[in-house]
């Protein structure tokens, strides 16, 4: 069953405490907000630190330092543009 809230003066709406707990939302979280066939979608983008990530995907060897990853990109960026498909 859905809430009823008033839109202000200013365009903004206070979402019910009953949906902010259900979808889990809390102060300075993101909402997509889509018009589509005459209705208002709000969508909850999940940000997260990276920290959350950290080790999250396993690492075979030795991880490359930055001055190699740049180097690596720049060897890619002038084979493309020689190539013509840049």
């Amino acid at each position: 069953m859905g809430s009823l809230t008033t839109l202000t003066a200013k365009g903004q709406i206070t979402l019910p405490k009953d949906v902010r707990e259900q979808l889990g939302l809390r102060p300075k979280d993101k909402l997509l907000v889509m018009a589509q066939g005459g209705h208002i979608i709000l969508i909850p983008i999940r940000m997260r630190p990276l920290t959350e990530l950290f080790g999250a995907l396993p690492v075979d060897g030795p991880v490359p330092d930055l001055s190699e990853i740049r180097e690596q990109l720049r060897w890619e960026l002038g084979r493309r543009i020689a190539e013509g498909e840049e």
